[in-house]
């Protein structure tokens, strides 16, 4: 004979179907338009042939390391005064790497950029490699102005000029900025079209 479930057995077995239903959704990323990224940890790095120490932009001229040569005075990348004039004009090569449906909308921005990395290629340039997503149901060719700086004071600021992007496209680029024989501790990019 069937025997109807108790009222406390329905109750249990609503609350644990909300429980799971609530444990199953995830919050949605964030979105920005731009992005401030310091110098990646480990990157770049030089070798000591003498000692063997590494020294990266975090640990120079800290740790014990005996009375500094003439040499090592020298250097000083915060008393850096160096600055390329003008904005830098570049057209990055954009790879597309997956597609989504377009979200954009009014918490959405019509083009987001994310996990940029600032790092530098030995004895080349400074560099920021970024992805961009478009969020718009268009082809959008944005503009990105990166403003690479060392201590709070800029080196050089360069403009982005991307190719079309699809309508949910999400790819990646990179942004070249000074040599490396100027220093730069920080790079600051922003969408500055559409």
């Amino acid at each position: 004979m069937f025997r109807p479930p108790s009222k406390m057995v329905l109750t249990a077995l609503t609350a644990a179907m909300v429980a799971s239903v609530a444990g199953a959704q995830t919050p949605a990323p964030v979105q920005r338009s731009s992005v401030d990224i310091p110098t990646t940890s480990g990157l770049p790095e030089f070798r000591d042939p003498k000692t063997g120490q590494i020294w990266t932009p975090e640990n120079v001229g800290q740790g014990p390391i005996g009375k500094p040569s003439p040499a090592d005075l020298a250097f000083d990348p915060l008393a850096q005064a160096e600055r390329i004039k003008g904005v830098v004009i570049q057209r990055p090569k954009f790879a597309p790497l997956s597609w989504s449906a377009p979200t954009a909308g009014p918490g959405v921005p019509l083009l987001t950029m994310g996990d940029a990395n600032l790092s530098a290629v030995p004895a080349r340039r400074w560099q920021v490699v970024m992805y961009v997503s478009n969020n718009s149901a268009g082809t959008l060719a944005p503009m990105i102005d990166c403003r690479f700086s060392n201590a709070g004071k800029l080196v050089e600021e360069t403009r982005a000029l991307l190719p079309g992007i699809g309508a949910g496209v999400r790819g990646g680029l990179t942004v070249y900025g000074p040599k490396t024989d100027l220093f730069v501790d920080r790079a600051a990019c922003r969408v500055v079209s559409p």
